[in-house]
């Protein structure tokens, strides 16, 4: 049985990461003829268990333990150290998320288990299963196979997988509860509000809609354009490193290795010039177009439309056709 661990936001909805993860768990699930359930730890989770029940799953198992919320480290790891002892499965699936990369490490470490982070990919061979995941900030990939006794921990790099691509269940599937003991005076954390609750910052994972810009914008004045066309299109705005090394635009903003991994619906990509470090953090986007005045910039090679001219001509065209 393979097991995906569902992720809640702070406000208690279903962080959209997790159905990624499901795409991915059906694609092993397909490979390896196993089973999936998925896992929703926390309190008052019945509505995102009944949202989850839509998918092609054996069931939907819920923990919920007054420990649990909010979030800690070592309620985590209690909880779920208990729930995957009694399902036993072959597999334990997660979004590789901020908070993810909080607990896992420590769950894997308690139960002396394989982890994976930050997968793109799954492989099989026979009875052999390989998960592909970047290195050297996504400058090559490997193809890793984890070792030693059941269940392998896994972490699907946001984008990996398309929301769209979920198999839904032709009827809701079974939800059943699961008693996990934890013990509350355990818990050495006091928790502080979450990364992306600071007033600054958005979490540019959870965007249906992104404007990204790049060099080509020249100057900080012109992010006012970009954002005019964020605006109109209802989009978040972001960027490439060199606009935020530059303090053009907050940190939070960076898509790239080393920023935040997207994967919307839409990314209008405004002068860039698509090195390896942002392609990374964008690829797994649904429709992506490209605005660049280089036509060999290799943005192109993996834009969905490309147009080859000067965006301060191109983007006031699109802001008044969008808005007309």
């Amino acid at each position: 049985m393979i097991l995906v661990i569902a992720e809640r936001s702070s406000g208690g909805k279903l962080n959209r990461a997790t159905w990624e993860t499901i795409v991915g768990a059906q694609q092993l699930a397909a490979a390896t003829s196993a089973e999936i359930a998925v896992l929703v730890p926390g309190t008052s989770v019945a509505a995102v268990a009944a949202e989850l029940a839509a998918a092609q799953i054996k069931e939907v198992v819920t923990v919920e333990h007054a420990a649990l919320e909010p979030y800690t480290p070592d309620g985590f790891t209690a909880a779920l150290q208990d729930a995957i002892g009694q399902l036993a499965p072959s597999h334990v699936l997660l979004p590789h998320t901020y908070q993810t990369r909080d607990f896992a490490p420590k769950l894997a470490a308690r139960m002396d288990r394989a982890l994976l982070t930050d997968v793109t990919g799954i492989k099989t061979s026979g009875s052999e299963t390989a998960f592909t995941r970047p290195m050297f900030q996504g400058k090559l990939t490997a193809d890793v196979v984890p070792q030693g006794p059941a269940p392998h921990f896994v972490t699907f790099q946001i984008g990996a997988y398309r929301v769209d691509q979920v198999a839904r269940g032709a009827a809701a599937a079974p939800v059943r509860a699961l008693t996990v003991t934890v013990d509350a005076s355990a818990i050495r954390e006091k928790p502080e509000a979450p990364f992306q609750q600071a007033k600054q910052a958005v979490d540019l994972s959870q965007a249906e809609r992104i404007v990204s810009v790049g060099r080509g914008i020249k100057e900080q004045a012109n992010i006012a354009l970009a954002q005019q066309l964020a605006d109109a299109l209802h989009a978040e705005i972001a960027a490439s490193r060199p606009i935020c090394d530059a303090g053009w635009l907050p940190m939070e903003r960076q898509v790239g290795s080393s920023g935040q991994t997207v994967a919307p619906k839409l990314y209008l990509a405004l002068g860039i010039s698509g090195a390896i470090q942002h392609l990374v953090g964008m690829k797994g986007s649904s429709t992506v177009v490209a605005i660049n005045k280089d036509p060999d910039a290799p943005i192109f090679e993996i834009a969905d439309y490309g147009i080859v001219g000067d965006l301060f001509e191109i983007v006031p065209a699109i802001i008044e056709a969008v808005k007309g």
